[in-house]
């Protein structure tokens, strides 16, 4: 008989003391509750759902194995996203070492043109930021939906300010070519 538990129904105290002790039980409900939200950022930040996966687990075993690190009467949840974005950013590093992009080259490209992501599924929206090179999806990812400022992202990221801000053009940019090769946006 399989009883099903939520970590909302657990002392927060005692869930914690059972991940500090690998206990199994405790990281397969972390693991099966927390799921959908990691894989969400995970695929923003990725080319596909293979490398999402590697990337969401590849954070499990991180929390898992630094769980003592964790600070209490901090947001937990907020400590397993940041090990998630950590993740995604070494990810892409690990990436851009493979294929050398020059990310320190800026163009200075901009766009009047109304904000064609607020009109389309979610669905599409992650399809075409799946198709962004790694730099210009990291530096659209950390901005856009994390939240990070350019200094942040500089510091992070270990580039200049200029070049995430040329990037962040850039990658908005690209973006709108997708959506208009995919009919979603037009050409103004």
């Amino acid at each position: 008989m399989d009883i099903a538990i939520k970590i909302s129904d657990l002392d927060e105290g005692i869930f914690l003391q059972a991940l500090y002790n690998n206990e199994r039980w405790a990281q397969k409900l972390l693991y099966e509750e927390q799921y959908p939200m990691m894989m969400a950022i995970a695929l923003r930040y990725s080319n596909n759902e293979e490398d999402a996966l590697d990337i969401l687990h590849e954070s499990f075993i991180k929390i898992f194995t630094n769980i003592h690190k964790y600070q209490v009467n901090t947001s937990f949840l907020s400590w397993i996203r940041r090990v998630l974005v950590n993740t995604s950013i070494d990810y892409y590093w690990k990436e851009i070492r493979r294929k050398s992009e020059d990310i320190e080259q800026a163009y200075d490209l901009k766009s009047n043109a109304p904000d064609p992501i607020s009109e389309i599924s979610t669905e599409e929206i992650l399809n075409s930021i799946q198709q962004l090179s790694p730099a210009y999806r990291t530096i659209f990812n950390m901005y856009v939906i994390e939240g990070y400022s350019h200094r942040e992202m500089a510091k992070i990221l270990s580039i200049t300010e200029s070049t995430c801000r040329s990037n962040l053009v850039k990658a908005r940019a690209n973006l709108r070519s997708i959506l208009i090769a995919k009919g979603i946006e037009k050409e103004s």
